[in-house]
Parts: structure tokens; sequence; C-alpha cells
């Protein structure tokens, strides 16, 4: 039975090029309103499975079902907006026009294109660029002008690969809050990206695949609660003095230890250690790995593992 909280699901997906195997039977959930990381290396098969879930490339086998039905690629292309990180925008054009050309290849009437283009333009603060051409805008101005064709139409599911690729901070920032609130709207987003902290901040659950196969998925939560070692961070008022013998020490500096605990040692007896030597605690807490840890630790053990980056 289809659960109705999934807007898109991937089954069994696989996709061949000659006797290379770039996608080998991938399955996923997204749910309704997330912003879900696609991650993996180069040569994952990201852009595969992305060119595939935009009915780009046709599977060889495998299903893609789209809001409850079969997935058709020209049927279901105005409930999909897909930013790639290439960027496809045509030159010659004058913003203004680009961007109400592009609204109605998806859909919109005329009326209606103008309307939300005015929105958009004013909303990501480009209202003096209308009737500039696209050839005259910085690498940054590009990258919101493609945001705005990405999302004018109101799709269901937005794809955005690499979206602050060439952004400022303030930019990036800006981009970022219209992906939360896209997000909190309704809208399903997949955030494809190289920059793990950016994963951790934005991304609700994640999919990491290596050489066509999928790794892990799952919350970014529950992935860095799978994959800690029982790790602890302690700050102290002064140097620590002693150390219990069973802990290993990672990292001493000034007055803050990193150590590791064995599996059955709970992180309550080392504090009672310190207090019972008169350390004043002032911070103790759990180091969970970040992603990119998880990671090098996946990927970096594959022998034949590349170099990551976004593709």
């Amino acid at each position: 039975m289809q659960d109705n909280n999934i807007l898109l699901s991937v089954r069994n997906l696989s996709k061949s090029y000659a006797a290379h195997k770039a996608v080998d039977d991938i399955s996923f959930d997204i749910e309704r309103g997330s912003i879900f990381g696609l991650l993996g290396p180069n040569g994952a098969g990201k852009s595969t499975l992305l060119r595939m879930i935009t009915g780009i490339f046709y599977p060889d086998s495998g299903s893609i079902t789209l809001d409850g039905q079969p997935f058709e690629g020209l049927k279901n292309t105005a409930m999909i907006g897909y930013m790639p990180e290439e960027r496809g925008l045509y030159k010659k054009m004058k913003v203004g026009e680009h961007i109400l050309y592009l609204a109605q290849l998806k859909g919109l009437n005329k009326d209606e294109a103008i309307k939300r283009a005015r929105y958009w333009i004013e909303r990501l603060e480009m209202g003096s660029w209308w009737n500039k051409k696209v050839e005259d805008l910085s690498k940054g101005m590009s990258q919101k002008l493609q945001f705005v064709a990405t999302v004018i139409h109101e799709p269901k599911l937005l794809i955005l690969d690499e979206p602050f690729s060439g952004l400022d901070p303030v930019n990036a920032e800006v981009i970022k809050n219209e992906i939360f609130r896209l997000a909190k709207e309704g809208s399903t987003i997949i955030f494809s990206t190289h920059r793990m902290e950016q994963v951790e901040e934005i991304c609700d659950k994640i999919v990491l695949i290596n050489l066509g196969h999928k790794l892990l998925d799952g919350s970014v939560y529950q992935i860095k609660q799978d994959y800690k070692e029982h790790i602890f961070n302690l700050h102290l008022s002064q140097p620590a003095q002693t150390v219990p013998a069973d802990i290993t020490v990672l990292e001493r500096k000034d007055n803050t230890l990193r150590f590791q605990l064995p599996a059955e040692r709970s992180a309550n007896d080392v504090l009672l250690h310190y207090i019972q030597q008169q350390n004043n605690i002032l911070a103790f807490q759990e180091h969970l790995p970040s992603l990119n840890e998880i990671f090098i630790r996946l990927v970096g053990n594959t022998p034949t593992a590349r170099p990551f980056d976004s593709n």
C-alpha cells in the first residue's frame, strides 16, 4: 500500500552504460515537505540517478513513483523543478524575458508568469536586473536567476544541485532561508552537494551512494547516533591531574580532554572521578561524528572509491 506521506519512491533502480553500471539496485523514499540530501563521490551515480528522476534517462530496471502514481517524464515535468549545477541559461536574453519564457514552458500563462516573476525578483532583490542581459550577471546573480526559474511554477518536487555555488555568504543565507520556507510550505526538496556541513544544517534525511550502490540512508540524527564511538569532550576549570586508567585519551589541550570509553563504561563514572578530585566541570558532551567523518569512514575504506565532489 502506498504511504500518502511519501512523495517520491525509488525502487530497485538500475542503469548501465555499456559495461559500466552507473546505478545498481538503489531504493529509497522521500517524504512530503522534507529536505533530502543526495550524497556521493565523483562517479557514484548521483547525476544518473537525478536524470532518471527527472525523466531525462529511462532506467534499465526498477520503478519511480511520484505523488502516488508511476512516474512519466513528459506528463510529470510540471511537478518538478530542477536546478542543475551547470548553468543552463540563455546568455543573450534579458533576465525578465528569460524567467517568463521558462515559466511559460512549465505551463504558466503569461499573466501568472509575470505576477510570479515580479514576486521572486523583488523577493531576491534582483529588481534592477530585469532588463539586463543574462550574460552581464555575476556568477552569484546567475545562480539566483536559476533558483527563480526552478521554483517559479511551484513544483511539488525541487531538485537543487549545488544551489549555493557562486553565492557570497549573505546571498547563500537568503537562498537557504528560501529553501527552509519552501519546505515548510509543502515543497519536497532533493539537495545535492559536496558540502557536508550544509547537509547537516539543512537536510532531514540523506542517502549516500558510491560506485552505483547505496551505502546508507536515513535521518541525519539517527545516522550520527549509529556511527558514534563513545567519545566525549570534557572541559575543566584547570588541567586534569589524573585520568581514569581505562579511558583512552585522544586529545589533551589546556583544560580540555577528548577521550574514548569502553562500551560498557558509563560516562557518569568519569564525571564522578573528576568531581571527587574537586575539579570544576565547565562542560561535558558526547562527540557525535560529522557526516564528513562518516563519509570518509565508509567511502574511504572502499578500495575503488574516487575523490569526492558533487557529481
